[in-house]
């Protein structure tokens, strides 16, 4: 049977179309910052930093939690200020908790706060509605209302997943102080842990099951914490984290495309390879670990998804100009 020339081109078209998938798709760059601001100095400077992020071409930007420091208030005040350093952000801002704005609040310096009640008031005042925050929309996928996650995953709101550039970009509530494995005791795992993680796990299948079927070419995820990989290849892997950087191997050994893991907590700018196989003997090729400026350090980083490279995502660093005064 002979097509008819006027259907050819149509077909051509469409199946051009579904054979390329995200491998049409436009690079597309964004921002990645994190742990800051710690002192009134880094809050002053942090309006004009994400102002600067504000007159590059970005899709969006990225905190990667850690909004306050470690031995600070976690009033209301403080994170009613700080969301509104984000809104003002021209670009899309995804945030995702560290451990300084909930499960260190019980300190007695941070106000003695039930952490697991600032855990309720984060996603009360960041996590609303289905965007981002900042003055331009993002559409975000959260957990809370996913078909496939609740009603067990209805709380986790902050976590989120969306698509830019042919590459799927996720959120988890991942925080450091080894992931609150032991909450504000000395013994672990505790229930808060224990939920949390399955869903951080569930969410993270999900996500790179779609990469998969979709066959992006990259995945990135944003979390808080430092998960200690070096540590886990050496034989110790925290508690906290064991899990997680289990399943992030096997997830990233199955999937064709490049990986790449976000996260603040040691406050040591870095970009590296440092996820091995179970054996501790072979690294894993497709996986980058990106680690953002942090307290004292102030920065930025320029990341591109591009799938017409090899390598999917590279990173530009940004590094704040301003002088910090001296003490």
């Amino acid at each position: 049977m002979k097509l008819n020339n006027l259907l050819l081109p149509a077909l051509l078209a469409l199946l051009t179309s579904v054979t390329c998938g995200a491998a049409s798709a436009q690079p597309v760059s964004f921002g990645l910052f994190g742990d800051t601001p710690y002192n009134r100095w880094e809050r002053g400077q942090l309006p004009e930093l994400i102002a600067e992020m504000s007159r590059e071409d970005l899709a969006f930007v990225a905190h990667a939690g850690d909004i306050k420091s470690g031995s600070s208030e976690c009033s209301d005040a403080v994170l009613r200020d700080m969301l509104g350093v984000f809104q003002a952000s021209k670009h899309p801002l995804v945030y995702v908790p560290g451990d300084n704005e909930w499960t260190d609040c019980h300190r007695s310096n941070n106000g003695s706060y039930d952490p697991l009640e600032r855990l309720a008031k984060l996603r009360e005042l960041f996590f609303v509605g289905d965007s981002a925050l900042g003055q331009r929309p993002l559409k975000l996928e959260r957990q809370s209302s996913d078909p496939a996650s609740t009603p067990v995953f209805a709380a986790y709101r902050e976590n989120v997943r969306w698509e830019a550039g042919g590459a799927l970009f996720v959120g988890l509530n991942l925080p450091g102080s080894d992931n609150n494995y032991s909450g504000t005791g000395r013994s672990g795992p505790v229930p808060e842990f224990i939920a949390r993680s399955a869903a951080n796990r569930a969410w993270l299948a999900q996500a790179f099951a779609m990469a998969r079927a979709k066959k992006l070419a990259g995945l990135l995820i944003v979390i808080q914490a430092n998960p200690e990989f070096e540590a886990a290849s050496a034989g110790h892997p925290r508690a906290g984290y064991r899990e997680f950087i289990n399943q992030l191997r096997e997830e990233t050994l199955a999937f064709a495309g490049q990986v790449v893991l976000v996260h603040g907590d040691s406050h040591h700018q870095q970009i590296n390879q440092p996820l091995l196989d179970a054996e501790g003997k072979q690294l894993v090729s497709n996986f980058t670990r990106v680690e953002t400026y942090g307290s004292p350090f102030m920065g930025w980083i320029k990341a591109t998804v591009d799938v017409s490279d090899p390598r999917v995502f590279s990173f530009a660093l940004r590094p704040w100009g301003a002088v910090r005064p001296a003490n």
